[in-house]
């Protein structure tokens, strides 16, 4: 039986909530991290698993420094979608610039998230319009429902996975 798999990778610059992000849709979700300056930040990569309207969905979260471009490259091979997280309170830095532009080169399937809009300081009309040129969606990655329904939204017009994924259903 071949199931339809997806493998979705999210990317995004530090601190945009791809880890809560991940763990808002899964809340088994798998971490890894070490302790930086300012907190905690991703160094390998988070994973979750989710069934969407049948569809076996691995969210794959990569981290959001420059240097683990190796890690990102990795994590990113194969993948059917991606989603670009966007702090909504930042600037658009080079980084983000850069992951936006490597994922318009790659031609799959991706939607900019805008992550954080109701806090102080969002503006995400200037985001909006800066990346206006694929899907935009946005999210709070603390809200299990607007964060469920715009990866439904993303992934309900995706054609079915490659089956490239492979899992021990065991966790």
């Amino acid at each position: 039986m071949n199931e339809d798999k997806l493998k979705i990778v999210v990317f995004g610059a530090f601190g945009a909530g791809k880890t809560t992000l991940i763990q808002t849709l899964d809340p088994n979700s798998k971490h890894v991290e070490a302790d930086c300056a300012g907190g905690s930040t991703t160094i390998a990569l988070d994973f979750g698993r989710i069934v969407v309207n049948g569809r076996h969905v691995y969210l794959f979260g990569t981290p959001g420094q420059e240097r683990f471009e190796f890690a990102r490259e990795i994590i990113g091979k194969g993948m059917d979608g991606a989603i670009l997280l966007v702090d909504a309170t930042s600037q658009i830095d080079d980084f983000t610039q850069h992951l936006y532009d490597s994922l318009s080169d790659a031609k799959i399937p991706f939607v900019v998230m805008i992550n954080k809009c109701e806090e102080v300081g969002a503006h995400t009309d200037i985001i909006k319009k800066h990346f206006s040129r694929v899907p935009i969606l946005v999210i709070s990655a603390k809200d299990y429902g607007k964060s469920s329904e715009a990866l439904c939204s993303f992934i309900a017009p995706l054609p079915p996975g490659k089956g490239h994924v492979h899992h021990d259903e065991s966790h």
